[in-house]
């Protein structure tokens, strides 16, 4: 008979009920993943993370996706490209026609005949200019009066006011001529015809309407996430970020990010200092310098989706299971964030 304790004695029944041994190893079990629990609640460490979704974009913006407009009125003659060709800057893209065929020929007509009257102008006032100099010499002789000398210089200044209006025309028609001139639609920079306004070619089109889209080659590529303002105050240029981009396998945990697979590293470039209209605030990133190459351009491209986690403070699982269910902000160390940077600073 297996040994009792004495303040069992007095219990019979009880000395001689034995629990099932099931029972027994289902109270062991529980009892050690108790314990397994609360180490992991207060023993393993979690990486926090702010976590934002948003789409690649051009850093610079002469590399973002461009509309190419018309520059005078009229309709298009002839389309020198089609959707997904490749372009150069300075290659054709649209030649416009005026609704009336014959106005180039009429505004360089225009032109010879305001040239014609500021030739007529200036020689004419070089006549009176000289008429102004024998009526001052007379003048000085007393041959003429000082009337007659005031009337030539009148008469210099009236040719003078037009020679300045012919010239002011010559430059209105030239303006006209120019914008007239300038019907071939040309490629801004180096890139690719995304789409063609097809119907600009049966209707009238004004200064400004777009021709065609335009979407540069080879950009320098950031990625745009938007992020809640509870914890915009917290996160800073330099902050590390881990990016999944769309289409790319990826296995992510935002805690532990030694463990995640297809993920690629960033970190914090700037901060909008206010907020979109849906109240989120834009965080761009940029690569991280040192680590493993984002996709390429044909892998992801500019506009594709992307879901990022902005790293912060590490802690403790309990803490980060207590901080989600009373949906309390991320943590706040003011030591750790100024140390880092002023090592930022001292970095550049």
């Amino acid at each position: 008979m297996l040994f009792q304790p004495d303040h069992l004695a007095h219990f019979p029944t009880l000395v001689s009920i034995r629990p099932p041994r099931v029972t027994q190893v289902i109270a062991w079990m529980l009892m050690i993943g108790i314990g397994l629990v609360t180490a992991i609640l207060f023993g393993v460490p979690w990486l926090q993370t702010s976590a934002g979704t948003g789409q690649v974009v051009a850093l610079n913006p002469d590399d973002r996706v461009q509309s190419v407009t018309a520059l005078v009125q009229g309709r298009v003659e002839r389309w020198y490209v089609n959707d997904g060709d490749q372009v150069k800057a300075g290659d054709p893209i649209a030649r416009l026609i005026d609704n009336d065929p014959d106005l180039l020929v009429r505004l360089r007509a225009e032109r010879a005949q305001v040239a014609a009257e500021i030739a007529a102008a200036e020689q004419a006032m070089a006549v009176a200019q000289l008429d102004v100099g024998r009526s001052g010499q007379l003048l000085a002789e007393g041959l003429i009066a000082r009337r007659d000398y005031e009337a030539s210089q009148i008469r210099v200044a009236d040719h003078r006011a037009k020679l300045a209006e012919a010239r002011a025309k010559l430059s209105r028609v030239d303006v006209g001529l120019n914008r007239q001139s300038a019907q071939t639609v040309r490629a801004p920079r180096d890139g690719r015809i995304q789409t063609i306004d097809a119907g600009a070619g049966a209707t009238l089109v004004n200064p400004g309407d777009i021709l065609a889209t335009l979407a540069p080659e080879a950009p320098v590529r950031v990625v745009e996430l938007l992020v809640d303002g509870r914890d915009v105050a917290l996160i800073y240029p330099g902050r590390p970020v881990r990016l999944a981009f769309e289409g790319w396998p990826a296995i992510q945990f935002s805690g532990w990010p030694s463990i995640a697979e297809g993920m690629f590293d960033g970190r914090v470039r700037s901060v909008d200092p206010s907020a979109q209209a849906t109240g989120l605030f834009r965080v761009l990133v940029e690569p991280m310098p040192g680590r493993l190459s984002w996709p390429d351009d044909d892998y992801v491209r500019l506009g594709a989706k992307v879901r990022g986690w902005i790293q912060m403070e590490t802690v403790s699982v309990g803490y980060e299971l207590w901080r989600q269910l009373n949906d309390f902000p991320l943590e706040f160390r003011r030591p750790a964030i100024e140390a880092e940077a002023k090592a930022q600073e001292k970095a550049k």
